[in-house]
């Protein structure tokens, strides 16, 4: 059965994300998403993010643009990726990242996002190049 993805709406930002990862969100999780798009796309100039819930548990963003992203990440794969496969990319960046920090309650979550954003990304249009990126 397909992982469903839904939009937060604006309103529901801080709660939606208070009760994911509560204040870890705004001063890790958010912030290490950022640097990742930073890293991972010479195209990526900050900007507005949508906020998405997955049926699954599970929680992705992704800038709000219209343009596709170029790609070169650090296990050398390269590419161009949708607004959406390029957050979801970074996502799973960033939680891995964090996955392997100090704070085992904090990184337990992450591992645990980190595995349902996958679950989602192996259904998602752009799965073959969200696995070249991450992998």
């Amino acid at each position: 059965m397909p992982i469903l993805c839904t939009l937060i709406a604006a309103s529901r930002r801080l709660s939606h994300t208070g009760k994911l990862l509560g204040t870890a969100f705004p001063i890790r999780l958010e912030p290490t998403v950022y640097a990742w798009a930073e890293r991972l796309s010479p195209d990526y100039r900050g900007g507005y993010w949508h906020f998405y819930h997955l049926d699954n548990g599970g929680f992705h963003m992704a800038p709000a643009s219209d343009r596709d992203f170029s790609l070169s990440s650090p296990n050398g794969g390269t590419g161009s990726l949708s607004p959406d496969a390029f957050g979801i990319t970074c996502c799973l960046y960033a939680y891995s990242h964090l996955a392997c920090g100090p704070n085992s309650g904090f990184a337990e979550t992450c591992a645990e996002h980190f595995h349902r954003l996958r679950d989602y990304a192996l259904g998602h249009p752009e799965a073959p190049a969200i696995l070249i990126a991450i992998d």
